[in-house]
C-alpha cells in the first residue's frame, strides 16, 4: 500500500493506492532468503576451517581483543558483547552457547577456548555468560595465525565499517577434529570428531601423494576418536561414511567389572558414549529396574568427582553374571547408543556432502593457498625492506655529501629529488634517508645493516624457491602439519571395535535373538586361550582350538601373545614394571570361532580388568601352572632373568624381577632351556644367544647383564625364539629419529631373515641390524619371531611391511604409515 500527500484541492488528507501482490511469489521469495541466510550465514561449517560464522567471528574477535593463552581471562559477557556489536548482529544467547560448546571437553575433541567457570556438564547447562570467563586455548591460535599477512580474504561486516575473515588460515584440520553439528532448512550436518595427529598423518600422505586413494588415508584415519573416550563398536558404518559421506556407526561406554564388596561384583564405567550424561543413564536404568527389563541390579551409584572422572558403580546382584547384566545394559539404556554421520559443509559457497578424502584434500587444499598468499605477502615486505637498507647503505657511506645536499635544499621535496638525481635512488630510499636519525650514521649501524641485507636476502631466496616449486611449497605445509601434531596432538582415546564380540548383541534384531545371543549365566570350564592384541585388547577363544600362525593378524590387529588355559582358570599379565597380576580368564570375552583369523575386536582393554599404575604396560601373558616353563624378562637397561615357576606366590599381584632405578622391563616371554633369547638396542645391535645361558633365580632377584650398551641407549626389544621355529624367524626392524613425537613418524622398516645374524655371548654388543638413513638415529621398533611378521597402527589397521632382505646390515624402506604392533 503506497501513500502520497493530499493536495489543496483533495477531499481527503492521503490518497491510498493498493499494490496486489501473489502470495504465493511472495511466500517463496521470503522462504529463499530465509532458507540462504541459515544455510549460509548460521548452521553449516565451511569445509577449511570447519567452523560456522558465529564460531569464527567469536575466535576473530577474541584475537583482536588480544585474550591469548597467556593473557588475563575476561568475562565471558564482554566477548559475547564486542561479537555481537561488531560482527555477529543476532541473539546473545546464540552467540554464547556457541562460546560454550567451543570450551567443553567433552563436546570438541580439541577445544579452541579456555574457559574458567562452570561451562556446564553432559547433563547440566552453563553459568550465564557474567559468572564465566574465557579466553583463547592454545589451539585456536593455530586457527588465527598469520591473519595480519594477507592469507584469507576479508569481508565487510553487517554494517561495512569492520572487516573480517571471510575463513580462518586453520593450521589445524578443525571439521575432522572437532566434529560439527547443525540444523538448517531442508539439510543437517552431523561430523564426528576424530584424532589431530592421524588426520595430520592423512593430510601430510596426501601432500607427498595427490593422487592417494580412500583407502590409502583410511590407513591413517582408522576412525572416529570421541572427546569422551569410549568405544565404536561396528566398522562398517565409519568406511560407508568415509565413502560417501553418510553412515550410522554404535558407540558403547567403556566398563570394567569389579568387587565391590568381599562377595558382590559390580560393572564400574568410565567412559560413556558421545553426548550421553551419568544422570540419563542412571535415569534410564532405574526405569528398566522398575519396568522389570533389567534384572540383577541391586544399586546404582555416582562416584564421579573433578580428580577421578566418571566413575558410575552398578552394583550386581549376588548369583548374577556380570556380563549377562552388562548385554542387558548395553540393550536397554543409552550405555550403548548410535551416532549417525553426515558429513555436510560448504566447498566454495555450496553445500556438499563429503567423504573422507574430500574433507582432506579441502583442508589440504586451503592450507596450500593460505601458506602461498603468505609467503608471497612476506616476499613482498622483504623486497621493500631491503630497498630501504640498500638505499640507506649508499648514504652511509657517502654521508658527508648527503648531509651537504640536504643541507644546501631549501625544503625536504627539493632535498629528496637532489638525493634521487645525486645518488640514483628512489623516491622510497630518499624519503627513508631523510627520516634517518642520526644515531643510526654509528659504524655499528652499518655492520647491522649489512647483516640485516644480507638475511633478507637469504629469506627472499628461500620464499622465491617456495613459490617458483610446487614440490617446495607442498613440503613447507607439511612440515607446518607436523609441528601443529607435535604440539596439540594427544594419543588416541576411543577404542575401534571391529564387531561387538562377546560382548553385548551383534544387531539391533529382535528381542529373542538378543536374548539367543546373550552370555549364560554359567559358563563351563573348558579349555581355551588367553590372547592379548598389540593395542592392548584381551580375549578368550570359545574353544580350545590353538591360534594357528596365519590367525596371529585379527581382522584389526595383531596378537602378540597366547596362553593355554581354561575358562574359569587364571592367568598372569606381565608389566613394564615387573609385576605379574593375576588375570581372570572368565572376566574375558570369548571370541567365537572362525574359519580365519580370530578377531580380537570384541576383546576387553586391558585397563577395564587389571588395575595397572600411571604408565604401566602390559607386555605378555604367562601361565600360573606349577610346571609352566620359567618366564624370561628383558629390561630396557639391558638386564636379563628367568624366573622360577613355582616360586610364585598365592595373590593377585607380585613383583618378579628387582628392577634398578628408572629401569623398566621391555619384553618377556616363556621359554625353554633349548630356546633362543633376543636383544634389540636403540642403536640398532643385535644379540642373541641360548636360554640356557641364563639360569634362573627367584622373584626378588635382579637378573643378570643381558645385553652391553653404549652411553645413552636403551633396548627396544626383548623376545625368545622357540628351537622349531629358528629356520622361520625374522627380524624386523623400525628406524627413525629420536626426538619425533611417538606415533607421528613412519620411518623406515627392514625385514630379515633370524640366520642371518650371528649368535653372541651373553653381555656382549651383538651384531647391526640396521644402517640409518640421514635423519634416523635410533630404532624405533623392533621385533623378532616367526615369519610372516604382521604390522598394525596404533588404531589396529594392518599395515604393509617390507619384502624380506637376506642382508642384515642394510637401510629399510619408507612406510606408509607408522606402526604401533608387529607380531
Amino acid at each position: 500500500m503506497a501513500r502520497r500527500p493530499a493536495g489543496p484541492t483533495d477531499p481527503t488528507p492521503f490518497e491510498e493506492t493498493i499494490v496486489e501482490v501473489d502470495v504465493a511469489a511472495e511466500m517463496q521469495g521470503s522462504f529463499l532468503e530465509y532458507a540462504y541466510s541459515v544455510i549460509y550465514a548460521r548452521a553449516l561449517p565451511d569445509a577449511r576451517d570447519g567452523l560456522k560464522p558465529v564460531q569464527r567471528r567469536i575466535l576473530f574477535q577474541m584475537s583482536e581483543m588480544g585474550l591469548r593463552p597467556d593473557r588475563p581471562y575476561v568475562k565471558s559477557a564482554r566477548v559475547v558483547g564486542d561479537v555481537m556489536g561488531k560482527l555477529h548482529p543476532h541473539g546473545d544467547t546464540a552467540i554464547y552457547d556457541a562460546l560454550v560448546r567451543m570450551a567443553q571437553p567433552f563436546s570438541l575433541r580439541l577445544p579452541l577456548i579456555d574457559g574458567h567457570g562452570n561451562f556446564g556438564s553432559l547433563d547440566d547447562g552453563p553459568a550465564a555468560p557474567r559468572y564465566t570467563e574465557a579466553r583463547l586455548a592454545a589451539a585456536a591460535m593455530a586457527m588465527v595465525a598469520d591473519l595480519d599477512e594477507d592469507v584469507v580474504d576479508l569481508v565487510p561486516n553487517y554494517d561495512n565499517k569492520l572487516t573480517q575473515p571471510s575463513v580462518l588460515p586453520s593450521a589445524i584440520p578443525n571439521l575432522l577434529v572437532n566434529g560439527a553439528s547443525g540444523i538448517a532448512v531442508g539439510m543437517a550436518t552431523n561430523m564426528a570428531p576424530h584424532n589431530l595427529v592421524e588426520v595430520v598423518s592423512a593430510a601430510r600422505h596426501l601432500v607427498a601423494h595427490p593422487d592417494a586413494t580412500l583407502e590409502d588415508l583410511m590407513r591413517f584415519v582408522p576412525g572416529p576418536d570421541l572427546p569422551g573416550g569410549g568405544k565404536i563398536v561396528g566398522l562398517e558404518g565409519v568406511r560407508e561414511a568415509y565413502r560417501t559421506g553418510r553412515g550410522i556407526f554404535r558407540t558403547r561406554a567403556t566398563t570394567k567389572i569389579e568387587n565391590v564388596t568381599p562377595r558382590r561384583k559390580g560393572i564400574v564405567v568410565t567412559e560413556l558414549p558421545y553426548g550421553v550424561g551419568p544422570e540419563k543413564v542412571i535415569e534410564k536404568i532405574k526405569e528398566g529396574v522398575q519396568a522389570k527389563k533389567l534384572s540383577g541390579i541391586s544399586d546404582v551409584i555416582d562416584l564421579t568427582d573433578r580428580e577421578k572422572g566418571l566413575r558410575l558403580v552398578i552394583e550386581v546382584k549376588s548369583g548374577f553374571n556380570p556380563e549377562a547384566v552388562l548385554e542387558q545394559l548395553y540393550r536397554h539404556t543409552p550405555m550403548e547408543d548410535s551416532f549417525g554421520i553426515n558429513n555436510v559443509a560448504l566447498v566454495d559457497g555450496q553445500p556438499r556432502t563429503l567423504g573422507l578424502r574430500e574433507l582432506v584434500q579441502v583442508w589440504v587444499d586451503h592450507r596450500l593457498t593460505v601458506v602461498r598468499r603468505r609467503s608471497a605477502h612476506r616476499l613482498s615486505k622483504r623486497q621493500e625492506r631491503l630497498h630501504l637498507v640498500e638505499g640507506l647503505l649508499i648514504a652511509i657511506l657517502d654521508i658527508d655529501e648527503v648531509i651537504q645536499v640536504i643541507r644546501a635544499s631549501d625544503t625536504a621535496e627539493v632535498a629528496r629529488d637532489r638525493l634521487m638525481q645525486v645518488f640514483d635512488l628512489s623516491q622510497a630510499q630518499s624519503d627513508y634517508i631523510l627520516e634517518l636519525r642520526l644515531r643510526r650514521l654509528t659504524k655499528f649501524s652499518r655492520i647491522e645493516l649489512e647483516k640485516e641485507a644480507e638475511e633478507l636476502r637469504r629469506e627472499i631466496d628461500e620464499l622465491q624457491a617456495i613459490l617458483a616449486s610446487d614440490a617446495r611449497l607442498r613440503e613447507v605445509v607439511s612440515d607446518e602439519m607436523a609441528d601443529v601434531a607435535r604440539t596439540h596432538g594427544t594419543p588416541r582415546r576411543t577404542i575401534l571395535l571391529e564387531s561387538a564380540g562377546g560382548a553385548g548383541p551383534q544387531s539391533a534384531g529382535s528381542v529373542a535373538a538378543a536374548k539367543a545371543s546373550a552370555t549364560p549365566l554359567e559358563i563351563a570350564d573348558t579349555p581355551c586361550w588367553a590372547m592379548l592384541s598389540g593395542t592392548g585388547l584381551l580375549a578368550r577363544t570359545a574353544d580350545d582350538a590353538a591360534p594357528t600362525r596365519e590367525g596371529r593378524r585379527a581382522a584389526h590387529d595383531v596378537v602378540i601373545s597366547t596362553v593355554a588355559t581354561t575358562a574359569r582358570g587364571d592367568v598372569g599379565a606381565v608389566t613394564s614394571r615387573g609385576r605379574l597380576v593375576r588375570l581372570p580368564v572368565l572376566d574375558l570375552p570369548a571370541i567365537p570361532p572362525t574359519d580365519g583369523a580370530p578377531s580380537l575386536s570384541g576383546g576387553v582393554p586391558v585397563g577395564e580388568v587389571l588395575d595397572l599404575q600411571p604408565g604401566e604396560r602390559v607386555l605378555a601373558l604367562a601361565s600360573l601352572a606349577p610346571d609352566a616353563p620359567t618366564l624370561a624378562l628383558g629390561t630396557a637397561g639391558g638386564t636379563v632373568k628367568r624366573v622360577v615357576s613355582e616360586d610364585l606366590p598365592r595373590g593377585d599381584t607380585w613383583d618378579v624381577i628387582d628392577l634398578a632405578e628408572g629401569d623398566e622391563v621391555v619384553g618377556a616371554a616363556p621359554v625353554a632351556d633349548d630356546d633362543t633369547l633376543v636383544f634389540l638396542t636403540g642403536d640398532a645391535q643385535l644379540l642373541h644367544f641360548p636360554a640356557s645361558g641364563v639360569r634362573p633365580q627367584r622373584r626378588r632377584a635382579g637378573g643378570m647383564a643381558g645385553v652391553k650398551l653404549a652411553a645413552g641407549v636403551q633396548v627396544v626389544f626383548f623376545g625368545a625364539v622357540r628351537a622349531g621355529e629358528r629356520d622361520g624367524a625374522v627380524v624386523v626392524t623400525v628406524a627413525g629419529a629420536g626426538d619425533a613425537l611417538p606415533g607421528t613418524q613412519a620411518g623406515s622398516a627392514k625385514v630379515t631373515p633370524f640366520e642371518a645374524y650371528p649368535a653372541k655371548g651373553r653381555a656382549t654388543g651383538g651384531v647391526r641390524a640396521h644402517r640409518f638413513l640421514r635423519g634416523e638415529d635410533t630404532l624405533i621398533l623392533g621385533w623378532v619371531g616367526p615369519g610372516p611378521a604382521r604390522a598394525s597402527g596404533s588404531a589396529g589397521q594392518a599395515i604393509d611391511l617390507p619384502e624380506l632382505d637376506p642382508r642384515r646390515d642394510m637401510s629399510g624402506r619408507a612406510l606408509p604409515a607408522p606402526l604401533h604392533t608387529v607380531g
